[in-house]
């Protein structure tokens, strides 16, 4: 209802600008007029001071954008060893970025006055000019240039892993699927096990081999995933449906999941999610989450309606492709802990094996009550034992 009455609104809106031109255009009979539709002296001043308004309108918008958003880039909370390299080069970027809009769009606008439609003015022609031409491809060249090596060195020196640090370092797969994230961690071989969407089944739910000796010691977790604070974690990416982009924003990590191939991400995180919840910057970003949900909140109670959980932060791995209808709650979240705390917390998950080997031990106690078992249903429990005992593939 409401969107029709805004359709209605605008039709009647356009008929009385429509109507108002027409009363304009009878008001104007009698008068010397110019209909001649070709740009005279007059029009072509008043676009020219139209292209100064139009500038004037783009530097206010740039000024009034960061003012009021310039609180929201992530720059300066990073939690990971290569964060500030990456934070470095953004801002690099973006004050390259403002300084030329800034430059050129004044000369553009400028020009567009100075050198306007002027009667028997005519314009210089000239088929080229070489040392023009090379200063304005020159400078861009040059300052690309510089950027694209530095990106690339700092791309680097991110994604390489000597052997030393390889060794001593944790790995996770991050299992994507619509719509949510598992992880799977490997045991004290540090290697993990093979994996195909050809063994999903029950508890196995992200196609681990569970004949393949490197994953007896598997461990797989959802809803979230801990890793520990300065030590190198590397993460073997896979999708198991569609494109998806495991995105840790506070880790400046990102890597595309794709279908039927392993990607690759590793960092050091710097920062525990104790400490980040400490740091000023974030105090600051929480407590105006915490007005506005306040404000939601007491709407909310006005209308009889539950109030709305204060925030807390935490990191989150996110999914940074548009994935399907439920893509904006595909997250899971990412706890930093102390080392001591990460093996405490680690040493305190099954292995997948032997979550299969439980889960189907559970399934095989007769209820409470229950003293007739029939023939089939002995059959299935004897299954799922022997399931448990003997590695599937």
């Amino acid at each position: 209802m409401t969107s029709l009455l805004v359709l209605i609104v605008l039709v009647l809106l356009s008929i009385a600008i429509w109507q108002l031109t027409k009363i304009f255009d009878l008001t104007q009979i009698g008068q010397k007029r110019d209909n001649s539709q070709v740009a005279n002296n007059d029009d072509n001043k008043v676009q020219g001071y139209l292209m100064f308004a139009f500038l004037v309108f783009i530097y206010l918008t740039t000024i009034l954008s960061i003012y009021y958003c310039g609180k929201f880039p992530l720059i300066g909370d990073s939690a990971s060893v290569h964060g500030p390299e990456v934070d470095n080069l953004m801002a690099i970027s973006m004050i390259l970025i403002f300084i030329v809009q800034t430059i050129t769009q004044a000369l553009l606008h400028y020009f567009a006055y100075k050198y306007r439609g002027k009667e028997g003015q005519v314009a210089t022609y000239f088929a080229d000019n070489n040392k023009l031409e090379f200063i304005w491809s020159a400078i861009p060249a040059v300052v690309l240039a510089v950027l694209i090596f530095y990106g690339l060195y700092a791309w680097s020196d991110i994604m390489f892993v000597d052997k030393e640090d390889e060794q001593d370092s944790i790995v996770i797969e991050l299992y994507a699927k619509q719509f949510a994230w598992e992880a799977r961690y490997a045991g004290n071989d540090n290697v993990l096990g093979k994996a195909n969407v050809r063994y999903i089944e029950g508890l196995n739910t992200t196609g681990t081999d569970l004949s393949d000796p490197n994953a007896q010691d598997d461990k797989t977790v959802t809803g979230e995933f801990h890793i520990p604070k300065g030590k190198r974690v590397i993460f073997k990416i896979r999708s198991q449906d569609v494109l998806h982009s495991a995105y840790m924003p506070h880790f400046r990590a990102q890597m595309n999941c794709v279908p039927g191939m392993v990607t690759n991400f590793s960092f050091i995180p710097s920062l525990t999610t104790v400490e980040m919840r400490e740091n000023e910057n974030m105090i600051a970003k929480v407590d105006n989450i915490n007005k506005i949900r306040e404000k939601n909140s007491a709407k909310l109670v006005a209308e009889g309606k539950a109030p709305l959980d204060p925030y807390t932060f935490d990191f989150l791995l996110l999914c940074n492709k548009i994935c399907g209808t439920s893509h904006y709650n595909m997250q899971m979240k990412i706890v930093v802990d102390t080392p001591a705390d990460y093996k405490k917390w680690l040493s305190g998950k099954p292995t997948l094996i032997q979550a299969i080997k439980d889960a189907a031990a559970a399934d095989a106690k007769p209820a409470e009550g229950d003293t007739k078992t029939n023939d089939s249903t002995a059959t299935t429990k004897k299954d799922s034992t022997l399931v448990a005992e003997v590695p599937m593939k």
